[in-house]
């Protein structure tokens, strides 16, 4: 008997990933928290702010760091 032959065991018609009704009946955890303009526009700031942090921390570390090892290579 092959797999596609091999008779279903499951009870239900559901699908395998059970994309059904009642998983949209529970609200995503984000329309809670973020139901005002000002509280999006906020979070899209603090990330804004974030990002040019971390993109300013992998300039600094990418220019020091060669420097660094030419600096102890070469021991000056």
């Amino acid at each position: 008997m092959t797999s596609a032959q091999r008779p279903s065991t499951r009870e239900d018609n559901r699908p395998a990933n059970d994309n059904d009704a009642r998983a949209s009946e529970i609200p995503p955890v984000w329309s809670a928290c973020l139901t005002e303009d000002a509280d999006i526009a906020d979070l899209v700031r603090r990330t804004e702010r974030l990002a040019i942090a971390v993109v300013v921390g992998m300039a600094i570390c990418l220019t020091l760091a060669p420097a660094i090892y030419v600096a102890l290579i070469h021991g000056m």
